[in-house]
């Protein structure tokens, strides 16, 4: 019987670390992806952000500045807005990042502060769902509130 709860003690103590690393690296996945969608944004390439999505994306936006205008966009029309030209850079930063993992489905919950140049534009969340296809995790869904208030 000892030798029996040893042999499950040590396949435990074997594969926890194993399931452990693989989540990690599947987490690091993700937000590479998350973290490759704000640098195309700040480098105004559509064609870095573009390979990010999933062909079934979709763009949702709750935004408190205009509650009437609460609406699902396009993500094609967001890929051509970060890829405009502009005299400042649009620099999205993430707080309070939370990630989860199931499988090939991954969601990504973060504060976000949104920054035209130097200047404060206004903050929220961001929320991401994420798939994985063919061995890379694509932007399937995202959703983020926005308000000037409370930005902190």
């Amino acid at each position: 019987m000892r030798y029996i709860v040893l042999g499950v003690m040590m396949t435990l103590t074997w594969t926890a670390p194993v399931s452990a690393q693989s989540s990690q690296t599947a987490e690091s996945e993700v937000l590479a992806v998350v973290n490759a969608l704000f640098d195309g944004m700040r480098k105004a390439d559509s064609s870095m952000v573009r390979p990010l999505f999933h062909a079934k994306a979709r763009f949702i936006t709750m935004d408190s500045r205009n509650p009437a205008a609460q609406v699902e966009e396009s993500v094609e029309g967001l890929i051509r807005s970060i890829g405009r030209p502009r005299a400042e850079v649009s620099d999205e930063r993430l707080s309070n990042v939370k990630t989860m993992i199931d499988g090939s489905m991954a969601s990504v919950w973060a504060d976000y502060k949104f920054f035209r140049g130097t200047t404060l534009s206004h903050c929220g969340i961001d929320h991401f769902l994420l798939v994985q296809e063919g061995g890379s995790w694509k932007i399937i869904e995202l959703a983020d509130t926005r308000r000037r208030e409370n930005c902190g």
